[in-house]
């Protein structure tokens, strides 16, 4: 799917359409000291492997893609709803 890199959109923090700058969210590092990481990494230890088994098949064929959109006028960003594509290529 090709997206604009620069979208006229509604910016909630402005409350009236501006023009955003569009990107992909990225999933960020787990907080190791979230009490699911302690958890995980308690389930984890010793002699052992994954505390659930690894999914062999898989429904979807698609993940959903989310993205983030920065206001031109306040700076703010806001994400877009997540919708299923293969791939996402941002155009000039």
């Amino acid at each position: 799917m090709i997206i604009p890199k620069k979208l006229r959109t509604y910016c909630p923090s402005c409350r009236k359409h501006t023009k955003h700058s569009v990107s992909q969210l990225k999933k960020r590092s787990a907080r190791p000291s979230s009490w699911g990481q302690r958890q995980f990494s308690r389930v984890k230890a010793g002699y052992g492997s994954q505390p659930r088994s690894e999914q062999k098949k898989f429904a979807k064929t698609a993940k959903k893609i989310v993205l983030m959109l920065k206001c031109s006028v306040c700076g703010k960003s806001h994400s877009h709803r997540g919708f299923r594509a293969k791939s996402v290529k941002f155009k000039g």
